[in-house]
């Protein structure tokens, strides 16, 4: 039998498998990141490369994904003309919002109008910053920060922020080819829920860890101010920190980073059990909200009542619904 983290992942990787297919599109120009450079004391100086902010978003940079959702969610995934004229994709106080409908009353199994947008520039590495001020959450709601490569699994996927319905804090999960795996005994935060980061066709779960922090997802995170994700990605392996706004250290408010000097990652999966460069290349970074589905559906009994159709039926339960974003930023 499963246990409950068991069949989060499970539920997870069934629907990382299908996404994916749609996520990979039209080749993209690659990155292939640079050596950063050193201070004088020996640690790594970070060039900024990319800040989205505002109507940064909103330039043609980013594109907004409007086919159907393959992870089964019941959405309709809005274009960008679409997304703004009905205000799920809008700037405000310099900010992007990225909402789901929260107006249209739909019969129980209707698909209610959401949004995903990914870049259309591609990343090998480096150092990647999210600002934001608020994310998604409620019954039905499955939101996530993540980025991903071609041919997936080969291209790797990395999910920064994720998870569903009224959970409470975040989790991390890696999803490659053959031949990677977790260190469960490294140094992180989080708690480790499984080692496998390698796809087959029957186990997709990947390998993940879970963040102990309650101000790391949903309304906890929101009610805390939001605060930031990074994750550095280089050939030690990838680190990923949650920072809550209160504990975000003044080099990033400053825009030089320098993740050295942090506190110990969420999660962390070194490049001594999984060859990182050969599983993760040429990723687009993504946002997305999508309702029910593989995973929101199967665990929605876990922190919710009554059927996920009916909850995606009543717009009332979309105000939270919301991603409110200050700026993402990358360095290399």
């Amino acid at each position: 039998m499963l246990t409950f983290p068991s069949l989060f992942l499970t539920v997870i990787s069934i629907a990382s498998l299908t996404r994916q297919v749609a996520a990979a599109g039209a080749p993209n120009p690659t990155r292939r990141s640079r050596v950063p450079r050193k201070d004088k004391y020996g640690g790594k100086i970070w060039a900024q490369v990319d800040k989205f902010q505002g109507d940064d978003f909103l330039d043609g940079s980013w594109e907004f994904f409007d086919q159907g959702d393959p992870t089964h969610g019941l959405v309709n995934y809005q274009n960008a003309q679409n997304a703004k004229s009905k205000g799920l994709a809008v700037v405000q106080d310099g900010k992007l919002i990225l909402s789901v409908d929260d107006k249209t009353q739909l019969r129980p199994g209707g698909r209610r109008d959401s949004v995903r947008i990914n870049t259309k520039k591609t990343y090998n590495g480096g150092l990647f910053i999210a600002d934001f001020e608020a994310m998604p959450y409620g019954c039905s709601v499955w939101p996530a920060w993540w980025s991903v490569g071609p041919n997936w699994p080969e291209g790797g996927e990395i999910d920064i922020l994720e998870g569903v319905n009224l959970g409470d804090t975040n989790q991390y999960t890696l999803h490659t080819g053959a031949g990677c795996s977790a260190d469960s005994s490294v140094k992180a935060t989080g708690k480790s829920l499984g080692t496998t980061c390698a796809s087959s066709g029957t186990d997709n779960s990947g390998c993940a860890f879970k963040d102990s922090d309650p101000r790391s997802y949903g309304e906890g995170f929101n009610s805390a101010g939001g605060g930031v994700f990074a994750h550095l990605w280089d050939s030690d392996g990838i680190k990923i920190w949650h920072f809550a706004r209160a504990d975000i250290p003044h080099d990033i408010t400053d825009g030089k980073p320098d993740p050295s000097s942090w506190t110990t990652p969420a999660a962390y999966f070194p490049t001594s059990s999984c060859d990182i460069s050969h599983h993760f290349h040429d990723h687009s970074l993504t946002i997305d909200t999508t309702l029910c589905g593989d995973w929101a559906g199967a665990a929605f009994g876990a922190t919710c009542s009554g059927s996920c159709q009916e909850a995606v039926a009543d717009p009332t339960n979309f105000a939270n619904a919301k991603w409110k974003i200050n700026y993402i930023a990358t360095y290399q």
